[in-house]
């Protein structure tokens, strides 16, 4: 058995020590320094800033500005922990105004490398240099120097964690940590359109934007000219009080959707943040119009009282915490929303030989289409006025339930006709329905191959699948009535017997919420057994069977991101019943049919996408089919 050791004394780190442990926070690799160093150039004033960069960083970052410059005696205070110009009292950390506020990045960027900062104010004649060599206290007016300098501040951090050679193992590659530097100084620029910025790398100028850009257009000269049409402005403005929030911005149009939340720039009083209020509200509005896993490509910059948000909650200043996020997730969602309803999200389809596809190898591709400065003109449809057309939605010997219930495949010759759903008869009395108000397209349409829809508007050829609009129209009916009130429910005269786990019949009491809700009640039937006594009118209609709709929604449920007391959850479980129900592909509809369908297309909402966020439509503008048929 080993002796036990001697207790250690606790002892005071050297400042060198501690500057070296709090480098670790703020100074993780040359992207770091590259922020640090230009914030503290926008809170100085300047109206263009250059950054200069050597092997990535490594050897060399240089920042150079134009702005008010650091006074010769406050140089040495300049890499001291803990020393700033820009708070002075624990009651500063409340309304925070400037980037920088901590007074340590200088100082744990000293710890690390070889710095040089010179710098000239205003009513200097000349520039003051002062060098350090992993050091950080003990600096004096002796150790600086007289130099030539325009003024501003230029500073230069060479040799990053030449000291510390264990963390600069941990660096990636040249090309890798040039470009993080990169992208951390497009994110300033693209906050701070009214400054200058230029970078060079290596000798090589690779950014250059000018000063006193307005928002809109650095955003595209950051993130392309070529996503110009394709990308939707967003305002709102209740900076009204210290609660308020105004938000400006861009979203992309949901056909350029990323898979990685890397195309969205979030600003709060231009700080590039990471927030999930902001994120959640932004990507809500897309629910349904991106297929999941995808994320909205978007600028979003928020403008609100610094009292309004707390910047000191992330070492490296990336996350900020609300003091109402509510409003600030309210302000957001709904601009976004706004945006995406007065646009027309229909793609158009483009036959384009794409980069390395070999001759006689074309691919068609979806491009956002280019008429998105007003949504097409829709009749006026109230949410009452949905519901109540809704709840008429009811099978009778001449009409189709909402449903345009249509035969399968082998029966194309004949139109759909509604036929009994072979389950047991429910106990219900119902008004006949009424569907000669249903919208009319004004274009006679084509079914082609019992799956597509072939129509025109004012644009070009609309090509519509059949199958994924009819989910949205149903989607949306779903939702519309059960926001109202629970689906109604058919009681069944004889319960339909369903086999199940002793786990599916363990979770029906954590479902019991969402299953009253959308008209379902089911109950335990011995170990291995569940019994449906009711199952919604809805489905039963469109001959949805109980055996087949309960044990998929008890997979859904089974997935560990399904929370059944949420509206996400009520939202999958309505798509899902949106999808069984919806007219098939290979399902011959009547012209009736055809018309009514394509008529709900103008008065739902969200009608470009299924509730899947797959197209429901693809238009071929006329100026395609010129370039097709080879007319100038």
């Amino acid at each position: 058995m080993n002796a036990p050791t001697a207790a250690r004394r606790i002892q005071p780190l050297s400042p060198l020590v501690a500057s070296q442990i709090a480098a670790g926070e703020v100074v993780e690799r040359p992207a770091s320094v590259v922020k640090e160093l230009v914030e503290n150039s926008i809170d100085a004033g300047a109206t263009a800033i250059s950054l200069e960069l050597e092997a990535g960083g490594t050897e060399l970052v240089r920042v150079t500005d134009n702005g008010s410059g650091i006074e010769r005696d406050d140089l040495p205070l300049a890499v001291h922990p803990h020393a700033t110009s820009k708070i002075t009292s624990t009651g500063d950390l409340d309304r925070i105004a400037t980037l920088g506020f901590r007074g340590e990045a200088l100082a744990s960027i000293a710890s690390v490398a070889r710095v040089a900062i010179r710098s000239r104010t205003p009513g200097e004649v000349g520039a003051w240099v002062l060098e350090t060599e992993g050091v950080v206290e003990g600096l004096t007016p002796a150790d600086i120097k007289p130099a030539s300098g325009p003024i501003g501040t230029s500073i230069a951090v060479r040799n990053l964690f030449f000291n510390t050679p264990a963390r600069r193992k941990f660096l990636r590659t040249i090309p890798t940590e040039q470009s993080r530097c990169v992208d951390t100084l497009t994110e300033l620029a693209l906050a701070h359109p009214a400054v200058a910025f230029r970078c060079v790398c290596d000798g090589r100028t690779v950014l250059d934007l000018p000063m006193d850009q307005t928002a809109r257009d650095r955003a595209l000269d950051v993130l392309g000219r070529e996503l110009k049409d394709q990308l939707l402005e967003v305002h709102a403005d209740q900076y009204d009080d210290a609660r308020g929030v105004a938000v400006w911005g861009l979203v992309g149009l949901p056909s350029i959707a990323r898979a990685t939340r890397a195309a969205q720039h979030l600003f709060v009083n231009g700080r590039a943040v990471r927030d999930r209020t902001v994120q959640h509200a932004l990507s809500e509005p897309f629910r349904g119009l991106i297929e999941p896993g995808r994320h909205p490509t978007a600028l979003l910059m928020l403008e609100m009282s610094p009292q309004a948000v707390d910047v000191n909650v992330h070492p490296q200043k990336a996350e900020v915490r609300f003091r109402d996020s509510g409003v600030v997730h309210s302000v957001v969602f709904h601009a976004v929303k706004r945006a995406l309803a007065a646009a027309d999200l229909t793609p158009t389809f483009a036959a384009v030989r794409a980069s390395g596809v070999r001759p006689g190898e074309e691919r068609a591709i979806l491009s956002p289409g280019a008429f998105t400065s007003a949504a097409p003109e829709r009749p006026e449809v109230t949410r009452a006025a949905f519901v109540d057309y809704f709840k008429r939605m009811a099978p009778s010997g001449s009409q189709p339930a909402l449903g345009f219930e249509a035969k399968p495949a082998e029966a194309a010759s004949q139109p759909a006709t509604l036929a009994p759903p072979p389950m047991p008869t429910p106990v219900i009395v119902r008004e006949e329905p009424v569907l000669t108000d249903a919208p009319r397209p004004a274009s006679k349409v084509l079914q082609v191959h019992n799956s597509y829809l072939v129509t025109q508007d004012e644009h070009g050829v609309l090509i519509v699948d059949q199958h994924a609009l009819h989910e949205r129209v149903m989607f949306e009916a779903l939702l519309a009535r059960v926001t109202e009130s629970n689906l109604e429910s058919q009681r069944l005269l004889t319960p339909v017997v369903l086999d199940a786990t002793p786990t599916q019949l363990a979770r029906l009491d954590e479902l019991a919420e969402l299953l009253t809700r959308i008209g379902i009640e089911a109950a335990p039937l011995g170990p291995k057994q569940l019994a449906v006594h009711a199952f919604p009118s809805f489905l039963f209609e469109r001959r949805v069977d109980p055996g087949e709709f309960l044990p998929d929604l008890f997979e859904k449920a089974a997935s560990s991101d399904f929370a059944p007391g949420s509206e996400d959850a009520l939202r999958d479980v309505l798509d899902m019943m949106a999808c069984k129900a919806a007219v098939k592909a290979g399902d011959k509809m009547s012209d009736g049919e055809l018309g009514a369908l394509l008529g709900l297309r103008d008065a739902v909402e969200r009608s470009s996408n299924c509730p899947h966020g797959r197209p429901t439509t693809v238009r071929l503008t006329i100026r395609e089919l010129e370039k097709l048929f080879g007319r100038s």
